[in-house]
């Protein structure tokens, strides 16, 4: 099928800013290209502390700009445009991207076409790294490990990934879900805060009976360095937080026995004496807390959506 304008329907642009009003006014500024119509933008500031995010509506008038005040994290941030989105198809998109022109139309074509699909991302590219995939899709997370691959990350596109396909997860810097699925399932879970939140939305997706895509027709660039060292306390926290979380509330029975034997009694251990050994004490101090959290909150367990 072919997207016609004047009959296309709504979507709806998620995007969070925290601290980067220039990064998302570039974002904003190359969403102004786009083809596919009609649009309605949510510019979320999550309560930045060291921003001036109304410049964004300055420039950008006929967008809406949500203040939360405080940072309420990346699955937060999202939701609270959510409630206030009237498009039949929610784009959330990271701000320190920028878009192809066409981008939206074989996303929208694909939703349209099969309902069985509860969700789709773009092929995305790095950025600074001219050409380079970061992302044709997932392969499936090791339910012991809580780990996984993404399909083509550091190859040149030469076309081997132009088409779409069923794919394991989803890929949070852009994702195009249909309201009528989030109205089913509910909202990214707020427990996260960072790290994991849309492979457990993708998750419990999937649970309801639909199927999660990648589609190689559209393309989105992503700043992100394909080299980026993440050493900080903050990631370290959250990263490891996430995913025991994540391996708690998605595996069962002995797989879930085992993946906290694992996480626990071998990866604990191996990375907190590894951080120390690199002189990062703070690392592994991060880590510890990251794991305490998780014996501490044994209700966030619940499949549930608690926000």
């Amino acid at each position: 099928m072919n997207i016609k304008n004047e009959s296309s329907p709504l979507v709806t642009v998620i995007t969070v800013n925290y601290n980067q009003s220039g990064v998302t006014l570039e974002f904003l500024r190359s969403l102004q290209y786009v083809s596919y119509h009609p649009l309605e933008v949510f510019v979320v500031d999550n309560g930045s502390p060291n921003d001036q995010p109304d410049r964004i509506k300055q420039e950008f008038p006929d967008i809406h700009l949500i203040k939360t005040g405080v940072n309420l994290g990346f699955a937060g941030g999202n939701n609270v445009a959510v409630r206030q989105a009237k498009g039949k198809y929610l784009l959330f998109i990271n701000n320190d991207t920028e878009v192809d022109p066409g981008f939206l139309e074989p996303m929208v074509e694909l939703l349209e076409q099969d309902p069985n699909i509860g969700m789709v991302s773009p092929k995305i590219h790095y950025y600074h790294t001219p050409n380079t995939f970061q992302f044709a899709g997932f392969t499936p997370f090791s339910k012991i490990t809580i780990r996984n691959e993404a399909v083509g990350f550091g190859q040149l596109d030469k076309g081997q990934y132009d088409y779409s396909c069923e794919t394991a997860s989803i890929f949070g810097a852009a994702m195009l879900v249909p309201m009528h699925v989030i109205q089913e399932v509910g909202m990214m879970a707020e427990e996260y805060f960072l790290y994991y939140e849309e492979h457990d939305w993708a998750a419990r997706i999937k649970r309801a009976g639909y199927q999660i895509y990648y589609q190689g027709q559209s393309l989105v660039l992503h700043k992100e360095s394909i080299s980026t060292v993440r050493d900080s306390a903050f990631q370290i926290y959250y990263m490891y937080r996430g995913r025991v979380l994540f391996a708690r509330r998605n595996t069962k029975g002995l797989y879930k026995i085992a993946s906290m034997m694992y996480h626990y009694l071998i990866m604990f251990p191996k990375a907190a004496l590894s951080f120390t050994f690199r002189g990062r004490p703070d690392l592994a101090r991060a880590l510890t807390k990251a794991m305490w959290w998780n014996l501490r909150n044994p209700a966030h367990s619940s499949l549930e959506v608690t926000h």
